[in-house]
């Protein structure tokens, strides 16, 4: 067991760097460390693709942290596209982001900053099993005289989604949303996007300039959530997942952020960002 008592920093990570790097998935490193800050630990465990173990108490100032190596193989971002890549069988179906701090924090702050209690129809896109709905029903005091419309082209996830709503006033339709236009949807107070424009079959500055002029009234809200993290082996792991990198390299979510906010800035939509691991952009509008 490696003994980090007197030991700085600098000196732990160079030592766990090497340690860890030989682990295979599953296996768990040991040592010992005195007057722990634990939030530094749990960081150290995420940067080093490990989950942090609960630790053992030695004594007073000491224990004994343990991390576990996960899988980098048991991550949805490896598998092939396909409608079910994000189905309830999928490693994808398996994440539950409303049990995660970092998500559901700023996704609460994202529908108060754009007053969702007054938004009575709202739209998601990328919907999945409903998450996002899950908590704007937890939170809109205004929920049933609000119109939910979901649009996901999932088959096994939309089935999830109605299975898990009775509610009356939610709709949730199976079609891919490049095909949005066919749907003559209307137009929306709140639209809802989290992690869906970034996909690969989607233009996403053609995209998203249609959905703002065809789907957003003047006067609506909308909430774009950008993944800045990585799932592996059930854990958000922080750090955008990019092609041709053996590291976390968030240029291109930053990029598509910048774009957004300007393009919404022009429209007269005040704007903020938020968020760590999701980067939330939020925009109400502006014109009297």
């Amino acid at each position: 067991m490696i003994d980090f008592k007197s030991k700085d920093l600098y000196n732990i990570l160079e030592v766990l760097e090497q340690k860890i790097e030989t682990l295979k998935s599953k296996e768990i490193l040991e040592f010992k460390i005195q007057n722990p800050d634990y939030k530094a630990l749990v960081d150290i465990a995420q940067i080093y693709y490990c989950k942090m173990l609960n630790p053992i108490i030695e004594d007073e100032k000491s224990i004994i942290v343990r991390f576990e190596k996960l899988n980098n193989n048991d991550t949805f971002h490896k598998e092939k596209d396909s409608k079910e890549k994000y189905g309830v069988e999928s490693t994808f179906g398996a994440i539950d982001k409303n049990q995660q701090p970092s998500f559901l924090y700023y996704y609460k702050q994202a529908l108060k900053n754009v007053s969702v209690d007054k938004r009575l129809r709202v739209l998601n896109l990328g919907v999945n099993s409903g998450d996002e709905f899950e908590i704007l029903k937890k939170y809109s005091k205004n929920f049933s005289n609000q119109e939910l419309i979901g649009i996901d082209y999932c088959p096994s996830a939309i089935k999830k989604a109605n299975d898990k709503f009775q509610d009356k006033n939610i709709t949730f339709i199976e079609v891919d949303i490049n095909e949005l236009d066919r749907l003559d949807l209307g137009q929306f107070d709140l639209i809802i996007t989290i992690g869906t424009l970034q996909s690969s079959n989607i233009e996403f500055n053609i995209f998203f300039q249609d959905l703002v002029q065809k789907y957003l009234k003047k006067d609506g809200a909308m909430i774009l959530g950008f993944p800045n993290c990585r799932w592996v082996d059930g854990e958000m792991v922080y750090g955008a997942k990019a092609k041709n990198y053996s590291f976390s390299e968030s240029s291109l979510v930053f990029k598509d952020v910048v774009f957004c906010k300007k393009y919404l800035q022009q429209k007269r939509f005040r704007v903020t960002i938020t968020g760590k691991d999701y980067i939330f952009l939020t925009a109400t509008s502006i014109r009297k």
